[in-house]
């Protein structure tokens, strides 16, 4: 007697425990898909920030070689003008004999310093955002999905907004699978 107790609440305690695992799977694949969609937007918004950083420092940097050659040709022009006056010098090899002053090179590598250094910086945020839809990618796609995302709708995001940066030769090299090499000095 007590076996048929036990066997009447069995079939609705099997349902109602399969219903709950399924209410926790939703939260769970819900919750997943929300923190992931979050951090792609967040990580594109760095991206963006690093980007527009970098440029702001390039181009504050490049003043610092204009100015300074401003400043040394100004210098020089009236250290010249004052020790030849109006006209110059009248000798012929007089430059060969003078010290004449000359544009400091760490200036131009502290600048190729910090474009490569923000560089690297920047493709290292691009590679989180790649792995990141990467993440979210493998996410829709897992079993956890097939069974609940049917109720949810994910991604609810456009995930080709989220693109990483990149140029115009490097699409092109990757359209026609081929590159040629990088030509420094033309």
């Amino acid at each position: 007697m007590d076996h048929a107790r036990y066997a009447k609440w069995a079939v609705p305690g099997i349902i109602v425990l399969l219903l709950l695992f399924y209410v926790w799977a939703i939260f769970s694949f819900r919750g997943d898909a929300v923190r992931l969609e979050e951090k792609i937007k967040a990580q594109y918004s760095q991206n963006q920030n690093n980007y527009d950083s970098m440029w702001k420092t390039f181009n504050e940097m490049a003043q610092v070689p204009q100015e300074y050659t401003a400043e040394l040709r100004k210098i020089y022009d009236e250290v010249m003008a004052g020790r030849y006056g109006e006209k110059g010098s009248q000798a012929i090899f007089q430059w060969i004999q003078e010290h004449n002053p000359n544009i400091d090179p760490a200036v131009y590598m502290k600048v190729q310093t910090a474009i490569e250094a923000r560089r690297v910086s920047f493709a290292a945020d691009q590679q989180q955002l790649i792995d990141q839809k990467r993440e979210y990618g493998t996410l829709l796609r897992s079993n956890r999905a097939l069974c609940v995302n049917w109720s949810l709708g994910f991604p609810k995001i456009d995930l080709d907004q989220y693109g990483i940066v990149t140029s115009d030769a490097t699409q092109k090299a990757f359209e026609e699978k081929k590159a040629d090499e990088v030509k420094i000095f033309k």
